[in-house]
């Protein structure tokens, strides 16, 4: 069976939110959308849980699996603990008809 697009979530505390945040982290983002196989990335945040992270869609596993050991390297590097993070195989025709943005017509996983 063909490897098709992965999703990578991460998930770990995090205490700081708001604008000062979010520009501090803009030369990060830059990074991030450059990262080898990245197609796109979400940016999570739950300030009530302290919790922050991404959804990432990678063209493979290889890739996702990539950057999650050099991202979580990073986050450790910077003294984030408590790191999680999750794979997810990609339904594209399913993804597709709830306008999920894939190409329909890969694996169907």
């Amino acid at each position: 069976m063909p490897e098709g697009p992965t999703v990578l979530i991460f998930d770990f505390p995090n205490l700081a939110f708001g604008t000062t945040r979010t520009e501090a982290l803009k030369p990060l983002a830059q990074d991030i959308a450059g990262q080898a196989g990245l197609l796109w990335k979400i940016w999570t945040e739950e300030p009530a849980a302290g919790r922050a992270g991404g959804v990432y869609l990678f063209e493979t596993r290889a890739a996702a699996e990539a950057y999650h050991a050099m991202h979580a390297a990073r986050l450790a590097a910077r003294g984030v603990t408590g790191i999680e993070a999750t794979y997810r195989g990609v339904n594209e025709v399913l993804t597709a008809i709830d306008r999920g943005p894939v190409q329909a017509g890969g694996s169907g996983q």
